[in-house]
């Protein structure tokens, strides 16, 4: 039967050939047992606030302004934080994820207009991951920038192998290149003999973000290149793998360990975010070096500013592992919104080829004719398309659930529905104010 409040009859399942596979233990059991069985989809989540498109907005707030723009790094978490936790509840409530239950609810016309601007997103963000692992490749092995593009379209075998070998396959991969990641920053904080004061300093929110105009334009960009739209998506989805039981007992569990999963692992996001620009403030602020704010640079100054041999390969490691888990995400993110908003099933290789297609050509037009500059260029670019995309799946999420119809007992409290819409507006003017700025060239 319908969840009361659903205008359209629904059908099929979210991620169906992975529906409800993964068991979670009964009432009996202990509280690790369950976090243990549902810990997995945050990490998924978690890789899109660390991709390569984070890292530009991270350098270049830890080069030019130290470690003031540590509070906006916190706060954009913050808000990712509760917008996840509000995906997750609508996966696990309606057993539909958010792309399905835009289609559900939307006329046709409204419906294909959501999911082309999400297939932009998504496009958007793939392009990140594709001259994020082109760029280190290039680093590592010297390998050429438009090589280091093509190369990144073969990960769709990896994909599809991973695919069906099961879900929780993916999960592990996924958990191992993030604190791979975790791991290669924690050295480069310890090279970089932070200022611990400095730094906690940071995390306390200064006027200054919001008066000087330069620091704003860059504290928007963190928050822009943050909170990623396929993420929403994502996450309604993939809470559906675990065997949720249909009462309201075993979703508010669900809802709790799923909540829990995904916070614990968006701190791991923060972690990294924060340290790329910790070791930024460290290693280039104040010593001359405030303008680094593109990716290559940054490597190549690492070793020489700090005197540790081994920054700027474990920078570079670190870089490719953002990339190839992005990857993954992104694969899934795909599916998702194609079969959710179009109830269309494309073969797994076939979908796969036709998003990595989109992001491979421009990128790999741009490596040939511009070389390095421009394939930084087109990183910001990409970043500006998501920070676009973002309201058309945040201010639904907001608004299903909110709606008691559609959620009953598991409605957001009047205290959350205040700080959903907060969150929503502040994003969505932050964002709409970085691409006026972006677009009229002022910085």
């Amino acid at each position: 039967m319908p969840e009361p409040g659903w205008r359209h009859a629904r059908r099929g399942t979210s991620l169906s050939e992975v529906h409800a596979s993964i068991p979670v233990p009964g009432a009996g059991a202990t509280f690790w047992q369950r976090f243990r069985a549902y810990w997995g989809p945050g990490l998924l989540v978690a890789v899109g606030y660390m991709d390569p498109g984070n890292w530009a907005t991270d350098l270049a707030g830890g080069a030019r302004f130290g470690y003031t723009l540590l509070s906006v790094v916190l706060i954009s978490n913050l808000f990712a934080m509760l917008l996840q936790h509000l995906a997750a509840k609508l996966g696990i409530v309606t057993g539909r994820d958010l792309a399905q239950a835009c289609r559900d609810n939307y006329s046709k016309p409204v419906a294909i207009a959501l999911w082309l601007l999400c297939e932009v997103a998504i496009a958007a963000c793939d392009l990140a991951e594709v001259i994020g692992s082109a760029i280190a490749l290039n680093l590592l092995f010297g390998l050429p920038l438009p090589w280091g593009v093509a190369i990144t379209t073969l990960d769709v075998l990896l994909v599809l192998l991973m695919q069906n070998k099961g879900f929780k396959l993916i999960e592990s991969l996924v958990a191992g290149l993030i604190f791979l990641i975790f791991a290669c920053f924690l050295y480069e904080i310890i090279a970089s003999k932070p200022d611990w004061l400095g730094l906690a300093k940071g995390l306390v929110p200064q006027p200054e973000v919001v008066t000087n105009p330069a620091m704003l334009y860059v504290a928007i960009g963190i928050l822009g290149a943050t909170v990623m739209p396929h993420n929403l998506y994502l996450h309604s989805s993939i809470v559906q793998v675990r065997q949720i039981v249909p009462t309201e007992a075993g979703k508010r569990s669900a809802i709790k360990f799923a909540t829990i999963d995904s916070t614990v692992a968006l701190f791991l996001a923060f972690f990294i975010n924060a340290a790329i620009l910790v070791t930024a403030a460290a290693a280039f602020h104040g010593k001359g070096y405030e303008d680094v704010a593109d990716i290559a640079d940054a490597h190549k100054l690492l070793t020489p500013v700090l005197g540790a041999g081994a920054a700027s390969a474990v920078f570079a490691i670190a870089l490719l592992a953002s990339g190839q888990s992005s990857t993954l995400t992104g694969t899934l993110a795909g599916q998702i919104v194609m079969e959710g908003f179009l109830n269309l099933r494309l073969k797994p290789w076939l979908r796969r080829l036709i998003t990595r297609l989109v992001a491979v050509v421009p990128a790999l037009v741009v490596a040939i004719l511009y070389g390095e500059k421009g394939t930084g260029q087109l990183l910001v670019f990409s970043q500006v398309v998501l920070s676009l995309q973002l309201s058309f799946a945040v201010v639904p999420l907001v608004l299903f659930t909110n709606d008691k119809l559609k959620m009953g007992v598991f409605v957001n409290r009047p205290w959350v529905r205040v700080v959903s819409w907060v969150v929503a507006g502040l994003i969505i003017a932050l964002n709409v104010f970085l691409l006026w700025q972006t677009v009229a060239g002022n910085e």
